[in-house]
């Protein structure tokens, strides 16, 4: 199975300057690939619409908010970026993609996998023996790395930063993983337990990426920012400059664009139109606010509308066995970035050029 191959089984989508999604077309490959990787591609397209799925609720409240879908096919040549963004979506998506892999194969969804039975009976520490079903990670690493990591078959720059975050992210999943036990002996006198090794939920992947992002360090060389290329000096300066750098670690290597304004070339929406949250008692300090980052911030104003919400209430049990709820509308007020109305100032300028008289 090489690269070409599975390029054929997935395209990776570039999507514009700010952001990289992986999509997945198998048309050419269902003509052409070994059964055994039909078999894993929908757990394959499955995982990476997760991870975009999770970076879009890991950055719901910021300017950048993640690419769309994973589902674009068309690629944006001449586009392809390195930024703190695009490692946080190629961590994230090779995460998923693991994820999905490892918890099918657990599930006995393949039938050449199951559970990673390599350390069963083995002594793991005081009181304890492994048994159980722990997660086979070592299956969906192996499978994750040959889908995602074959798509980058450039040497240069940003080809070798995106290999470094997939690893990143792989490495999340292992670094989330938690012991389950359970007690044995008389009367559930727990003398002695079983434990295995299990998938954390995958929200936890997402804080822990979301973390690393937060410290994403930028690739330099002699002080010097690394650029994004493919001639023999520049990757023999980041084979160098890669040295210092764990490999848990996100890593760019281009400053990020404003995400505050609409710019159709580079793919950037901007955040007029977005919704922020505005008061709340069960809001947190970053939710409350998010008006001031997404809208004044970006010198837009904030505007009210009153919509209509349908939810279920009055929910009932019902002999046997069901729940029935009523549909019940409540009038909500929700708050969006819009642009000030024409022939008024924004109010956070006329603020600065006062203390600018007064000075």
């Amino acid at each position: 199975m090489g690269p070409l191959d599975l390029r054929a089984l997935m395209v990776l989508s570039t999507c514009c300057h700010f952001s990289t999604a992986f999509a997945w077309t198998v048309n050419n490959f269902l003509m052409t690939g070994p059964k055994a990787f039909l078999t894993y591609a929908s757990s394959v397209q499955v995982g990476a619409k997760n991870g975009v799925q999770e970076c879009k609720h890991q950055f719901m409240l910021e300017k950048w908010n993640c690419p769309e879908s994973t589902l674009q096919l068309s690629t944006h040549k001449g586009l392809r970026s390195a930024t703190r963004e695009t490692s946080f979506v190629h961590a994230i998506s090779a995460a998923g993609v693991m994820y999905t892999l490892t918890k099918n194969c657990s599930m006995g969804d393949f039938d050449n996998c199951g559970c990673d039975d390599s350390r069963i009976g083995q002594t793991g520490g005081k009181g304890w023996i492994w048994g159980g079903c722990s997660d086979n990670v070592a299956f969906g690493e192996k499978i994750s790395k040959q889908f995602v990591d074959a798509l980058e078959d450039g040497h240069d720059s940003r080809a070798a930063v995106n290999l470094h975050n997939n690893e990143a992210g792989r490495l999340a999943i292992k670094a989330t993983m938690r012991k389950a036990c359970k007690c044995h002996g008389v009367s559930g006198s727990c003398n002695i337990q079983t434990c295995w090794m299990q998938l954390a939920d995958f929200r936890e992947v997402g804080n822990y990426l979301k973390m690393k992002h937060q410290q994403a360090k930028k690739l330099e060389m002699d002080k010097k920012p690394v650029r994004a290329g493919n001639s023999a000096d520049n990757r023999g300066g980041i084979v160098q400059a890669f040295k210092s750098i764990p490999p848990t670690e996100l890593i760019y290597l281009e400053d990020s664009p404003d995400y505050c304004f609409k710019n159709q070339s580079l793919g950037l929406q901007g955040t007029e139109g977005r919704e922020c949250v505005k008061g709340g008692k069960d809001a947190s300090q970053w939710e409350r606010k998010s008006c001031r980052r997404l809208c004044f911030d970006c010198g837009l104003r904030v505007a009210e509308k009153r919509v209509e919400v349908v939810s279920s209430c009055n929910c009932r049990f019902q002999w046997c066995c069901t729940v029935k709820c009523d549909k019940c509308k409540q009038v909500v007020t929700k708050y969006y970035c819009a642009r000030h109305e024409a022939g008024r100032k924004p109010q956070k300028k006329t603020k600065r050029r006062q203390r600018a008289r007064r000075h």
